[in-house]
């Protein structure tokens, strides 16, 4: 089982008011050394067998059709996902393989 991992970001130009309200928390929990945060969200996405060229590209194609809003939000990252990826989001949702 392979799995693609597809990240989407809020243009530049967008408002980001989650990432406005960390940035504002971070001072005051210590973190001082960060100046911004964009907000943004990250898909992870299985296949049968390993992650092909085939695969990249139709998850290419679903993530601007229907993964993201193009008008406010930007692509910015397609790829085969590493086994760091794949437990992390194992971790984060509770899911088992």
């Amino acid at each position: 089982m392979g799995h693609v991992v597809v990240d989407v970001m809020l243009k530049s130009e967008i408002l980001d008011p989650q990432g406005q309200a960390v940035a504002g928390a971070l001072p005051r929990l210590g973190f001082t050394q960060f100046t911004d945060v964009r907000q943004g969200k990250r898909f992870v996405l299985t296949v049968d067998g390993e992650v092909t060229r085939e695969h990249l590209a139709a998850a290419r194609e679903a993530a601007e059709r229907l993964l993201s809003n193009p008008v406010i939000e930007d692509v910015v990252s397609v790829r085969a996902a590493t086994d760091e990826d794949v437990q992390e989001s194992l971790r984060t949702t509770g899911a088992t393989r």
